[in-house]
């Protein structure tokens, strides 16, 4: 992967969606909802004042509707700002 994020943004590949409910039912792909959580896969070098708390390998959660979406090759991923994370699992 050559990208690299520039200030306080993050590259972050989305989690797949959940294919059965808790019952075993199937979710056709038409009614899955967008996935919420990913893993970080390159941070910024952050902002003058204000350093990165996010790193490389973890587990996050992010807004439904945030980020820009990308397509590199066959994956899907997602570049936000820092601030659109919620939290880190």
């Amino acid at each position: 992967m050559n990208i690299k994020p520039l200030a306080d943004r993050v590259l972050i590949e989305p989690m797949e969606a959940e294919t059965t409910t808790a019952s075993g039912i199937i979710i056709p792909d038409t009614a899955k909802e967008k996935p919420q959580k990913g893993k970080v896969i390159a941070v910024g070098p952050g902002k003058p004042d204000e350093p990165m708390t996010v790193k490389k390998g973890e587990t996050v959660l992010y807004g439904k509707y945030s980020g820009t979406e990308l397509k590199l090759g066959a994956k899907d991923y997602l570049i936000m700002r820092e601030s659109d994370i919620l939290a880190i699992i």
